[in-house]
């Protein structure tokens, strides 16, 4: 089996293009590839496969198997993967409103429905950066999930681990649980992390993050991701942390976020209700895998 290793600001992947590989188990091969002592290494496994209703198909399995519906980082090494392997070309340019337009395109299936994404060529036509609309956050605890009441789930008082903590629940195709610190260092994330992640509270359990706010438009976070544990970044949980800050009052609908694995640039527009991220996609290495 050939595969490609790629990372979004360290957020890495084992990536199989499904065009020319077929992959009976992959919960199973996602579990092997993703030790990062007896495997290749990496925070999950993404298949890339032909699509009917899109340009290709994301299907995303984190290191314990489980198949989540989204991630941020995933997608742009998806659509970088996809245009510089030709597997698809551009649909034409893309704009965030008010903002920039890239001149190429891609539509890309998800767990999360078909997303958008623009890409950021260079002069040889290799994509360097990807802005990805992430689509509308879900607010209604009842859609995200998480069991509370209410029409949505801002700065609630909880209790996890005998710690009391004020708590936003935003959904960007995946669930996500913020907590604003003064101190992330101080968070003791290996502790605390599986204990959120797992908590009654969370029907399909949840992404954990931690965030400070360093000004109007600039926050730092650290991430428990569900299925992967401590990851270097998340790019659907910077798009909640972003909704979740501006809910709070406290942050502005642009903001840079620096991730433990590098920043990524987040706008909630105001005109379509929909969150972009823009940040680059590397591929690392290649191999083969003995099935």
């Amino acid at each position: 089996m050939r595969f490609t290793k790629m990372q979004g600001i360290g957020n890495d992947y084992v990536y199989i293009d499904c065009f020319k590989e077929h992959i009976s188990d992959p919960a199973a091969l996602a579990q092997v590839v993703s030790d990062r002592h007896f495997g290749i290494g990496s925070d999950g496994l993404i298949l890339i496969c032909p699509s009917k209703i899109a340009d290709v198909r994301m299907r995303m399995f984190n290191a314990d198997g489980s198949e989540s519906q989204m991630c941020g980082n995933g997608i742009r090494c998806v659509a970088k993967y996809s245009y510089d392997h030709q597997l698809a070309r551009s649909g034409g340019p893309f704009s965030v409103p008010g903002q920039a337009t890239y001149p190429a395109s891609l539509n890309i299936e998800t767990g999360n429905g078909i997303l958008t994404v623009g890409l950021d060529l260079d002069s040889s036509d290799k994509v360097q950066q990807v802005c990805v609309n992430m689509g509308q956050p879900i607010l209604e605890p009842a859609r995200i999930p998480v069991a509370l009441a209410g029409e949505s789930a801002v700065n609630i008082p909880v209790k996890f681990a005998d710690t009391d903590f004020d708590m936003t629940c935003v959904s960007m195709g995946n669930p996500h649980a913020v907590f604003f610190t003064e101190d992330l260092a101080a968070v003791d994330l290996d502790r605390i992390g599986p204990v959120i992640e797992k908590h009654s509270l969370f029907p399909q359990r949840t992404n954990a993050h931690f965030v400070k706010i360093d000004g109007p438009r600039e926050f730092s976070m650290r991430t428990w991701e569900r299925g992967s544990g401590i990851t270097l970044a998340c790019g659907t949980g910077a798009c909640a942390c972003l909704v979740a800050s501006v809910l709070t009052g406290s942050s502005q609908r642009k903001a840079l976020a620096h991730l433990p694995g590098g920043d990524l640039e987040l706008t909630w527009s105001q005109t379509d209700n929909c969150v972009y991220m823009t940040g680059p996609a590397v591929e690392v290495f290649w191999g083969e895998w003995p099935l």
